[in-house]
């Protein structure tokens, strides 16, 4: 996953603490949808600079997704997979296909926090900027008008 952040300082590692604004998911005109109150936040983060970005500068920055990915897959597939196979040896030992199946979604979620509060939770992500981003000449961020 890619996105486009300010650099804010280098630090001596060779790493730089970056603002990005994430979007919300709707257009940002709220005036049209009568305001739905959805706010921009943002996240203040460290990255790999091995193209040596000087502060103030816009910059693109990847994320490593594997370790995301693994942690969706988890999340979502275990349960998914217990309840289908809870349904089936439910229904063909005991005839109790729905209540097994329940009950191996039931464990495949409480397998799944485990999971996030023991692995997930401690992994930590690093990201690294890959270069400058080309932006459009009319692009508030390039002319410095979100700065604070």
């Amino acid at each position: 996953m890619e996105q486009i952040a300010r650099l804010q300082k280098r630090n001596p590692d060779g790493t730089a603490q970056l603002r990005l604004e994430r979007q919300s998911a709707c257009s940002g005109d709220c005036h049209q949808c009568a305001g739905c109150g959805a706010a921009r936040e943002t996240l203040i983060f460290t990255a790999r600079n091995p193209i040596g970005a000087a502060p103030g500068e816009l910059v693109t920055v990847k994320g490593d997704s594997g370790p995301v990915l693994l942690a969706a897959a988890v999340v979502y597939g275990v349960p998914l997979v217990l309840f289908f196979l809870g349904y089936l040896l439910g229904h063909l030992a005991w005839e109790q296909g729905p209540l097994a199946g329940c009950l191996g979604f039931a464990l495949g979620v409480v397998l799944a926090v485990i999971y996030d509060r023991r692995v997930a939770g401690k992994q930590k992500l690093m990201y690294t900027i890959t270069g400058y981003p080309d932006l459009h000449p009319l692009n508030a961020w390039e002319k410095g008008d979100n700065d604070q």
